[in-house]
């Protein structure tokens, strides 16, 4: 599982031109679901993600995670987050999970997710065409890979 976390002011998904999820402050997360993920890459990422210190204490030193400052989440998956480009100029999506696996692991990823934070989890559509607005806080852009935990 590979997640692209940004720290944001505000955020939104529209699908066809109506809004389907929007945030405040808080974390915007693309997450790419690959065909060897399991509920095992579920739980450690999620705890990651909750713990993250990425947001500014009281002297404007990163130190407080989305839980500590009540953030929002939105979750948007992104299969080419699994792209490969080694060979070629055409990316290659060979290592990301079918529909049958990725939506599944896609919610239980932010149901998960909304219990860690104690808050609900927007989201976009698996599979839709979407149009994705953010405003990156810093900008603070993380990207963690659940197959590189060390």
């Amino acid at each position: 599982m590979k997640a692209v976390i940004q720290r944001v002011s505000s955020a939104s998904v529209t699908i066809d031109g109506a809004v389907k999820s929007s945030i405040g402050e808080g974390l915007l997360i693309l997450l790419g679901v690959g065909h060897e993920d399991g509920p095992e890459d579920i739980d450690w990422l999620v705890k990651k993600i909750a713990a993250l210190r990425i947001f500014p204490d009281d002297e404007g030193v990163m130190n407080r995670s989305v839980v500590d400052v009540c953030g929002d989440a939105m979750v948007v998956s992104q299969f080419t987050l699994m792209a490969s480009t080694k060979k070629g100029n055409r990316p290659s999506y060979i290592k990301a999970a079918g529909h049958e696996l990725a939506v599944p692991l896609y919610e239980a990823f932010c149901a998960s997710l909304s219990g860690a934070i104690g808050r609900p989890v927007g989201t976009g559509e698996f599979g839709a065409d979407m149009k994705v607005a953010l405003v990156n806080d810093g900008p603070v852009t993380i990207c963690i890979d659940t197959k590189n935990k060390e």
